[in-house]
């Protein structure tokens, strides 16, 4: 049974001169990204040009080495990344001798907020993404590809405005793209903002951002 994703209210994620560094190497500087809600960013480029490291940057886990990032809230006023996001690495953070309905339900009360309440239940969001069937099963028993169904569905189950996705349809199999595509494309329509570094395609309408190239070194994303 269909259940409704949460809406969100008129989020706003910028970046000012925005440089960031690994090791001491500057991997991108002066980058300006404007995305209102609704919209998606694509970053890609080669391996070690920045792109993981500007999820965390985004995410509030890595200090710029200068300019500015900002999420602000439909009131003009800025946010706490760490309140209204969501960040989806490499790993897909689950205990694999927990079961999938367990792992979730461990993650949706840590993660639960009176500003988000959940539209769903872990069940639902198993369902949502074809794994209703391992929903009993210890995480470590599954496949790589299930693994990461169960990280994905994290985001279904505690409501953020803002996605950082790392690599997302890594795994997936063709059924499981489409259903995670769908999923972005709902989150989109209901005012979400989507960054995702990715070599893949991800099937939802994004502005593109190459990093290794001079698009990164002070183009503005908007």
């Amino acid at each position: 049974m269909p259940v409704s994703a949460a809406r969100f209210s008129n989020f706003r994620l910028s970046t000012e001169s925005l440089a960031l560094e690994r090791g001491g190497r500057i991997l991108l500087s002066a980058l300006d990204l404007s995305l209102d809600a609704g919209c998606a960013l694509v970053v890609t480029g080669r391996n070690g040009a920045g792109k993981s490291t500007l999820l965390r940057a985004l995410a509030g886990l890595l200090p710029p080495a200068s300019g500015r990032i900002r999420l602000a809230g439909a009131d003009g006023k800025d946010a706490d990344s760490g309140t209204h996001t969501h960040y989806a690495g490499h790993l897909d953070a689950s205990k694999g001798t927990l079961t999938a309905r367990e792992n979730l339900a461990f993650w949706q009360s840590m993660l639960a907020l009176p500003a988000y309440p959940s539209p769903m239940s872990p069940e639902n969001a198993l369902t949502r993404l074809a794994l209703p069937h391992v929903a009993d099963l210890p995480v470590g028993y599954l496949s790589a590809g299930q693994r990461r169904r169960v990280g994905l569905a994290r985001l279904l189950l505690a409501p953020r405005p803002l996605w950082l996705l790392d690599e997302p349809m890594n795994a997936l199999d063709t059924q499981a793209q489409h259903l995670f595509t769908q999923c972005m494309r709902e989150h989109l329509a209901n005012g979400g903002i989507i960054v995702a570094a990715t070599h893949a395609p991800l099937g939802i309408p994004a502005m593109q951002l190459e990093l290794g190239s001079p698009q990164d070194g002070g183009e503005h994303a908007s």
